[in-house]
């Protein structure tokens, strides 16, 4: 089994701005394509042993590092900045720093898990990777951070909830490594998603109805007619804009997209999942990682899902874990509700 690349840009988009009549939009996106062909071939490792889970003995601590590619490909780069050196005058590596470090923080105080491992795993990340290089993405490894194209994608390293998503693939990988294709590959974008959300709203500390349930929110250039990657709250919203297209994730299975690119739509019907999620946190209320969260956290650590799990074995789960933890009260009943809501049977 080796572990997915897995890029905060679907491909599908890149695709289409790789089309565009404006020249510079057109290059930078193909040369992120060409960027991710290559780092894709060269991520195939094997899949690490999972840590088991549970709260540490003594309080964990990240182990952060900070690379600069200077704008080149080579992985890891440069190391710019370790764990408990100052701040650097790059704001860029600073950024990388605290997201890694706010990305730990949700793990370890919300589900007393050590890094994504739950081992310890150091936190590598590598900033200013390529020229123009429009996307971020997790190699299996490590964090990688493009600087965007200036034309629609800004620093990739501005959204906190990016590097939380990415570092979540980390988690899946060691937990229930979710094949990356089709539905068990929608889940794992999901599940990247979801956690990804409860990073910047655990950082910022918002409640449910206090959050904006958009993952990329400030990714894009001013110019953009759109506010986010995706939504949550409202998939297939996110955006609408004349060069990018139209956001096309579904929010329901009535309206499931199948498709041979993007891994079987990996990035696209992930919309429904991320919408269930919502559903459950809204509807509970309070912190989206005090109930929701360790609800579907149960379900990524209880080893009952499979590779190439699908949605509504994933469904099931989570209303065997939330009964598990819950008993027959809210939280059962809002996760039923949630799944029901976006189509997806959970018996």
């Amino acid at each position: 089994m080796t572990s997915p690349f897995c890029t905060i840009v679907p491909p599908h988009l890149l695709e289409h701005l790789a089309a565009s009549e404006n020249p510079a939009v057109a290059a930078a996106a193909r040369r992120t394509l060409i960027a991710d062909a290559s780092a894709r071939t060269a991520r195939l490792l094997p899949r690490p042993a999972a840590a088991a889970p549970g709260a540490p003995a003594e309080p964990a601590a990240p182990r952060r590092t900070v690379h600069d590619a200077q704008r080149r490909t080579g992985l890891p780069g440069v190391k710019v900045r370790d764990e408990g050196d100052a701040a650097t005058a790059d704001a860029t590596v600073n950024r990388a720093y605290a997201g890694l470090g706010a990305t730990f923080a949700l793990f370890r105080d919300a589900f007393g898990r050590d890094s994504m491992d739950g081992a310890g795993l150091p936190l590598i990340a590598t900033v200013h990777y390529d020229e123009k290089y429009g996307n971020a993405f997790w190699n299996g490894e490590q964090m990688v951070f493009g600087d965007g194209d200036d034309e629609i994608f800004l620093d990739f390293t501005l959204p906190v909830d990016v590097i939380g998503h990415e570092l979540a693939h980390g988690f899946t990988q060691y937990t229930a490594n979710l094949e990356y294709f089709s539905q068990s590959g929608a889940l794992n974008e999901s599940v990247s998603d979801v956690f990804g959300a409860l990073v910047k709203q655990h950082a910022l500390g918002q409640t449910a109805d206090r959050a904006d349930w958009l993952i990329g929110e400030g990714l894009f250039h001013p110019s953009v007619q759109g506010t986010a990657l995706r939504s949550m709250k409202a998939p297939g919203t996110a955006y609408d804009d004349d060069v990018l297209g139209k956001d096309p994730q579904p929010a329901h299975m009535d309206d499931y997209v199948r498709t041979g690119r993007d891994n079987g739509g990996v990035h696209i019907n992930s919309g429904i999942p991320n919408h269930a999620f919502y559903l459950v946190a809204t509807e509970l209320g309070g912190h989206a990682w005090e109930r929701a969260g360790l609800i579907w956290y149960d379900v990524m650590t209880s080893g009952v899902l499979a590779p190439e799990t699908r949605f509504a074995e994933f469904a099931a789960a989570t209303v065997a874990a939330a009964r598990a933890r819950y008993g027959d009260a809210a939280e059962i009943q809002a996760v039923t509700k949630a799944w029901a809501t976006v189509g997806v049977p959970t018996d």
